[in-house]
C-alpha cells in the first residue's frame, strides 16, 4: 500500500513538473512577441541619456564620463558594437582627466563586453592591461569576479581535460580574492561562491546557494536570468531536465523583459529540446535566439548560434512532419494554381468539361509532385533550407488563389462573366514579378551574405557591381545567383527571370568576358563561395 502511494506521488509530481514546464514554455513564447514593446522602454532610457549627453558642455568632463558609463551599461547586454564605441569613449574622458581609477575601471567594462561576445583573447588582453592597484575595493572585486568568469566561461569552451581544470581552479583564486573585499551577503559574492562549487563539483552545496539567491524578491531580471540559468547547469548535471528546461526558459524569460540579446539561456534552452526531439520548440526558440544574436551584433556570438540553428532546422526539415507539410502544402498549391488555370480556360473554351479537366490536371500535378519530391530529397543542404524560407511565400500565394478562385466560382454560379474579366485585369503579374525577385534577393543575401563581395572579386574594381539601397539584386547578380543555387539550364533561368534565353546567354557572356578569371572558370568561381 505505501509502495502504491509513492509511485502515485511519484507519478503526480511527474504530471504537475511535465505541465509547468510546458506552461512555462508558451509563456516563453508569448513573451518572445512582446520583444519589441520592453525593447522600446530600453530605448526611451538610452534616448533620454543621448539627450542628455547633448547638452553637456564640452569641458564638462565628470558629467561626461558618468553618462557615457551610464549609457554604456544600457548597452553592454544589448548592442555590442555601441557597448563597444561607449568603452572607447569611457577611456577617452577618463585619459583627459588623467584620472587613474577611471582610466582602470574603463579598460575593465571593455573586458566584460568582449567576454560577453565570446572574444577570448581580446578579454584577456584588455583584463591584463587594468592596474588593479589603482581601483577601490568594490571596484576591485568587480574586475576580480569579471576575471573568474572569464576563466570559466574558457574552461566551458574548451572542454577538455588538460587546460579546462587549469581555469577553474585559476577562476576560484580570482573567486577568493573578491570576498576579501565584499561581504559575504554580497549578491555577486554569493552568486559567485555558487558558480564555484558547481564547477568543483560541489553540487548539492552549489544547489543550495543558487536556489537560495533565485528565491529573493528584490533580484533585478537580468541577475535572475543569470542565476536561473547557472542553475539549469545543475539539474542538467542530474539529468532532470524538466527543472533545467523550466529554468532556462524562466531566464529566457527574464532576459526578453531586460532586454538581453547577448544571453545564452535561449540558446541552452532549444539545445535540451532538441535533444529531446522537441524540435517545434527548439526551432522556434533558436530563431529567436539567432534574432537577438544578430541584434546583439557580435561575430562571435552568431557563429555560435548560428552552428545550432543550421543543426536544428536541418532535423526539421528531414523530419517525417515537416516532409509531410511539404507534401500537403505542395498538392495544395498545385491543385489551387490548377483549379484557377481550368477556370480561366472554361471561360475562355469550354464550360462544360470543368471537373474532367480538374481532375486530369490534378492527376497530372500529383505525378509531378511526386518527381519533385525526388528532387527534394536529392537536393543538397543549401537547397533545403531555401526552399524552407519560401515556404510564406507559398502560403501568401495560396491566399490569394484561393480567394480568386472563390470570387470566380461565386461570379461563375451568377454567370457574371463580365467581372470575372474585369477580376483578371485587376491581377498585376508584373508587380507580383517583381516582389518575387525582391524577397529572393532578400532570402538569397541572407543565406549567401558574402556573396555580392565574393563575385566583385572576380571583376576589377571599375567593373564591380553595387548592391542598391534596398538590398535587390540587378539582373546580371540574380541570374548567377540562381546559378550558385544549382540552377544552370539557361532555359529554367531564362523561365524564372522573364526572359528569352539569348538574353541570358547575352547577360552571361557580357558579364564574364568583364571577369578576370577565364569564361569556362567562372562558373566553378560562383560555387565556390559559400553561405552562412
Amino acid at each position: 500500500m505505501y509502495l502504491n502511494s509513492f509511485f502515485i506521488s511519484l507519478f503526480l509530481s511527474f504530471c504537475i513538473a511535465a505541465n509547468a514546464q510546458d506552461t512555462t514554455l508558451v509563456q516563453l513564447d508569448s513573451f518572445i512577441k512582446q520583444k519589441d514593446k520592453f525593447d522600446q522602454e530600453k530605448r526611451k532610457r538610452i534616448d533620454k541619456l543621448e539627450n542628455d549627453l547633448q547638452k553637456l558642455k564640452e569641458g564638462d568632463l565628470e558629467k561626461k564620463y558618468n553618462t557615457y558609463l551610464a549609457l554604456y551599461e544600457e548597452y553592454k547586454t544589448f548592442d555590442f558594437n555601441k557597448a563597444f564605441e561607449f568603452s572607447n569613449k569611457l577611456e577617452e574622458v577618463a585619459a583627459l582627466q588623467k584620472d587613474s581609477v577611471k582610466i582602470a575601471y574603463s579598460k575593465m567594462k571593455k573586458g566584460f563586453i568582449l567576454l560577453s561576445s565570446g572574444m577570448f583573447k581580446e578579454t584577456f588582453d584588455a583584463l591584463k592591461s587594468v592596474n588593479a592597484n589603482f581601483l577601490t575595493d568594490s571596484m576591485r572585486a568587480e574586475y576580480y569576479f569579471l576575471t573568474a568568469r572569464s576563466y570559466y566561461d574558457l574552461a566551458d569552451y574548451d572542454k577538455d581535460q588538460y587546460f579546462s581544470p587549469r581555469y577553474v581552479e585559476k577562476a576560484g583564486l580570482y573567486i577568493d580574492s573578491a570576498g576579501y573585499l565584499c561581504k559575504a551577503d554580497f549578491y555577486r559574492y554569493r552568486y559567485f561562491q555558487g558558480l564555484k562549487n558547481l564547477k568543483l563539483g560541489n553540487i548539492t552545496l552549489a544547489s543550495d546557494i543558487l536556489n537560495k539567491l533565485l528565491s529573493e524578491e528584490d533580484l533585478s531580471y537580468s541577475d535572475y536570468a543569470v542565476i536561473a540559468s547557472t542553475l539549469s547547469d545543475i539539474y542538467i548535471q542530474q539529468n532532470n531536465t524538466q527543472r533545467a528546461i523550466y529554468l532556462l526558459a524562466k531566464a529566457a524569460t527574464a532576459d526578453i523583459k531586460a532586454s538581453t540579446k547577448e544571453a545564452a539561456a535561449m540558446v541552452n534552452l532549444a539545445q535540451i529540446l532538441y535533444q529531446k526531439n522537441d524540435v517545434k520548440n527548439a526551432y522556434t526558440f533558436i530563431n529567436a535566439a539567432m534574432d537577438d544574436a544578430n541584434f546583439y551584433g557580435a561575430r562571435q556570438r552568431k557563429v555560435q548560434v548560428s552552428a545550432l540553428l543550421k543543426v536544428i532546422s536541418g532535423v526539421k526539415v528531414n523530419s517525417v512532419e515537416e516532409q509531410r507539410r511539404v507534401l500537403t502544402r505542395f498538392v495544395l498549391a498545385l491543385a489551387v494554381l490548377s483549379l484557377t488555370i481550368i477556370a480561366f480556360a472554361i471561360i475562355i473554351y469550354r464550360q462544360l468539361i470543368k471537373l474532367r479537366k480538374a481532375d486530369r490536371v490534378i492527376t497530372k500535378a500529383n505525378e509531378s509532385l511526386k518527381q519533385t519530391i525526388v528532387k527534394l530529397n536529392e537536393a543538397d543542404k543549401i537547397k533545403e533550407e531555401y526552399i524552407g524560407y519560401y515556404f510564406n511565400i507559398n502560403s501568401e500565394y495560396l491566399d490569394k488563389l484561393a480567394l480568386l478562385k472563390k470570387s470566380i466560382a461565386s461570379k461563375l454560379e451568377k454567370k457574371n462573366y463580365d467581372d470575372i474579366k474585369i477580376a483578371i485585369e485587376k491581377i498585376n503579374l508584373h508587380k507580383e514579378r517583381e516582389n518575387l525577385y525582391l524577397r529572393f534577393d532578400k532570402t538569397f543575401l541572407q543565406l549567401f551574405p558574402n556573396f555580392v563581395d565574393e563575385v566583385n572579386k572576380l571583376f576589377k574594381e571599375e567593373d564591380q557591381f553595387i548592391l542598391s539601397s534596398n538590398q535587390e539584386l540587378n539582373t546580371e547578380l540574380r541570374i548567377f545567383a540562381l546559378t550558385r543555387m544549382g540552377i544552370t539550364d539557361n532555359d529554367k533561368i531564362a523561365h524564372i527571370l522573364d526572359y528569352s534565353v539569348n538574353t541570358i546567354y547575352a547577360y552571361k557572356n557580357r558579364v564574364k568576358n568583364k571577369s578576370i578569371v577565364p569564361n569556362d572558370k567562372f562558373d566553378d568561381y560562383l560555387m565556390k563561395i559559400r553561405g552562412v
